[in-house]
């Protein structure tokens, strides 16, 4: 009752506000106009909060993300993308990056054994060959964006959509296929806990493949593997391939063939408010997300990019995607994008 107490007494001083002409055009320092931009943000993403001190300590992690957001899109022309408030704005960055990734990187999986293949079957492919741009969602062959939640199986949806698009451009049908099965069922990775496509890879070669996402659906948390579930298998994958590593030239010959997943450092500030634009922001290389690409392109002004479709849902970055920064001085590619890219076989 004093939690609804408070909302009310909070919603009549918004409206008092409104009466002494207090507007969203005021700058954004004005206590009363954030309250207001808080609220409405809540409405809008449905977010609901336990008491009035949880709301204080989010609405005052939600002021410090806004004005950041707003402070860095304030920054000199020639800047390539923007930031925006999204559905993660009243989580602190380390809140988000430990609740929205996952991925787990080589070393830390390094014990598990992997039955991997060493062939790169694109590497004789002439890049003078390759088109100077491909989107595979324009092809078919890549389903609608998709949400891991709070569960931080990344490297799964990354897997799932790098299948699911070699299925496509081989039998001419996309399927969209289950993410569940392998948080459920593949015991080399720790589901909601994090993974790595490899493992992921090798698990659905050895089990004879994935059921569609219909039969096993998305849940966004850990549970004990349904095998019955598991059938029937919609597709069946021979193996899976490594692209050679810090070289987006190999990279590319990948991607130009079909959609890649690829190991990103997805964690930092700009990353969790990427809105649109070819992101060029801060990044390190230490690799803590999963996504894949999806196509490659270059804007009118001459800035070339990688297309890569994350998991967070259509709210964030461009409906759900990313354009990224592509041919960059650093071999590691923009965020290690480069550094640890595999394919499915089919």
């Amino acid at each position: 009752m004093a939690f609804k107490l408070a909302q009310i007494f909070f919603l009549v001083s918004l409206v008092l506000s409104t009466c002494f002409s207090i507007t969203l055009s005021r700058p954004l320092d004005n206590e009363l106009v954030m309250q207001k931009m808080h609220f409405d943000w809540m409405t809008k993403h449905g977010r609901v909060y336990a008491d009035m001190k949880e709301q204080k300590n989010r609405y005052a992690v939600f002021k410090s993300n806004v004005e950041r957001i707003e402070l860095l899109n304030s920054m000199p022309a020639g800047r390539t993308y923007k930031l925006a408030v999204n559905q993660f704005a009243d989580l602190t960055n380390d809140e988000f990056r430990s609740m929205h990734t996952g991925y787990k990187g080589v070393s830390s999986l390094s014990s598990q054994s992997q039955t991997k293949t060493t062939l790169f079957r694109y590497q004789n492919v002439s890049s003078g060959a390759l088109p100077t741009s491909i989107d595979w969602r324009t092809k078919g062959a890549v389903t609608p964006i998709k949400d891991q939640g709070s569960c931080g199986c990344c490297w799964a949806f990354s897997v799932v959509a790098a299948i699911e698009g070699a299925a496509q451009i081989k039998k001419g049908k996309l399927i969209s296929l289950s993410e569940q099965q392998l948080v459920d069922c593949d015991p080399n990775d720790y589901g909601c806990e994090g993974g790595l496509m490899d493992t992921a890879f090798a698990h659905i070669k050895a089990t004879g493949g994935l059921t569609t996402e219909s039969n096993y659906p998305y849940k966004g948390e850990d549970a004990t593997c349904n095998s019955k579930k598991t059938s029937p298998k919609a597709t069946t994958i021979t193996g899976y391939e490594d692209v050679p590593a810090n070289d987006e030239s190999a990279l590319m010959k990948a991607v130009a063939h079909q959609p890649v997943s690829v190991a990103i450092e997805g964690g930092g500030f700009a990353f969790q408010f990427y809105s649109s634009g070819v992101f060029s922001g801060e990044c390190t290389t230490n690799l803590d997300h999963a996504v894949t690409a999806v196509g490659y392109g270059e804007t009118t002004n001459g800035s070339k990019y990688w297309i890569i479709k994350n998991s967070w849902g259509t709210k964030w970055g461009e409906s759900g995607y990313m354009r990224i920064q592509k041919d960059i001085k650093d071999k590691q590619g923009l965020c290690g994008l480069a550094m640890e890219a595999s394919y499915p076989t089919i």
